[in-house]
């Protein structure tokens, strides 16, 4: 047991930091290359489905969201030159057909419809009715399209004693064994959106000190991507941007990214530890920005302990109030289908390190 004031908390953290890195950068290594054979595969099957190649840095298209549960995003290919929807249209179609005597709903916050005219340019496989009704792309439709393509892939590339497809779930999930234990992944088919900034993104806010204008305009300019995880509406991701902001946190010397990195040692050891936890690393990252953007200078981040507990304070009102904006899109409620038992039993564990700051790491 460490005492967070009166011993070297920072070096016992940041030590099992470095464990972890050199334990995901395994995973990943070994995950990366599943991904390269099934995506390669795909793509051959079905060219709307682009290869995931397989990277000797960031890879761009895996995103860890716990030890143990991983998000990959399957890039589509043949739509571009997206525009936004020029007029609101109601919806009265099934994914079987039928017609609905009232309107579907409409896509929340953090969702969009998607239809084909907003793209200049398709491939005519896109206004094919596997994955096209009425004019627009359907999730749900891609989603049973590329779930085939996954199932046979992993067939056809002798895959089956290494990787299984995961049932019960509206998107497309399987287990992967690593030389570490089984890896859950998410693959995500996803419309890439570049040089474009969503409507429904209101960032940067108005009088915002974090980040400077140079690199919001520059973090803009990344666009955003569509990802394929519901039946009807596709979810607005802003992976790219998020990751431009994790990349220079700490271009005026201070101790955001040490602050985040143990934040989550503690998150995944301590108190949401689990294969599938209820809080991830996305959770915990959306929390580090809106710490930034309301404590934007410099000085605020010269102790590593002060910087931490404004970190850990802002992460217990949010789990404790099962209520967290996403960075971009305010409206958005991260937590909103978050487990309520689960987010109030870390509520609980967050509170009690507060009350009294130590560290008893496994």
């Amino acid at each position: 047991m460490k005492s967070l004031i009166t011993e070297n908390l920072e070096d016992c953290l940041l030590d099992k930091v470095d464990l972890r890195r050199q334990w995901i950068s395994q995973t990943v290594e070994e995950v990366q290359k599943v991904v390269c054979l099934l995506t390669t595969e795909i793509s051959h099957q079905d060219t709307r489905f682009q290869a995931i190649p397989y990277s000797f840095t960031y890879n761009g298209n895996i995103k860890v969201l716990s030890p143990r549960q991983f998000l990959v995003t399957v890039l589509l290919r043949g739509l571009a030159g997206y525009r936004e929807a020029r007029e609101q249209c109601w919806r009265y179609y099934t994914l079987d057909g039928t017609r609905l005597l009232c309107p579907l709903r409409e896509p929340e916050a953090l969702q969009q419809w998607l239809q084909i005219q907003q793209f200049l340019k398709s491939l005519w496989q896109w206004h094919e009715a596997d994955v096209n009704i009425e004019g627009d792309i359907v999730p749900a439709k891609v989603l049973q399209v590329f779930q085939k393509l996954v199932a046979n892939a992993i067939e056809t590339c002798h895959l089956s004693g290494k990787v299984s497809m995961l049932t019960n779930s509206g998107v497309v999930r399987v287990a992967v064994e690593t030389s570490r234990g089984q890896v859950e992944l998410e693959l995500a088919p996803a419309v890439e959106i570049p040089n474009v900034w969503s409507k429904k993104a209101q960032w940067p806010r108005c009088l915002m000190r974090w980040p400077s204008p140079e690199r919001v305009r520059c973090i803009k300019s990344f666009g955003f991507t569509l990802l394929a995880r519901s039946s009807y509406h596709w979810q607005l991701n802003f992976g790219q941007a998020e990751q431009r902001l994790l990349e220079q946190l700490d271009e005026d010397g201070g101790c955001r990214r040490k602050c985040f990195q143990a934040m989550r040692q503690m998150k995944e050891d301590v108190w949401c530890p689990g294969k599938t936890p209820v809080i991830t690393s996305h959770h915990l990252q959306t929390v580090l920005f809106w710490t930034c953007e309301k404590h934007p200078h410099r000085k605020d981040w010269q102790v590593f302990s002060k910087g931490f507990l404004r970190l850990v304070r802002r992460l217990h009102k949010c789990v404790s109030q099962h209520f967290l904006k996403h960075f971009f899109v305010p409206k958005s409620n991260m937590l909103r289908f978050a487990n309520s038992c689960e987010l109030d039993a870390m509520a609980q564990k967050l509170a009690l390190f507060l009350k009294d700051p130590q560290v008893d790491l496994p």
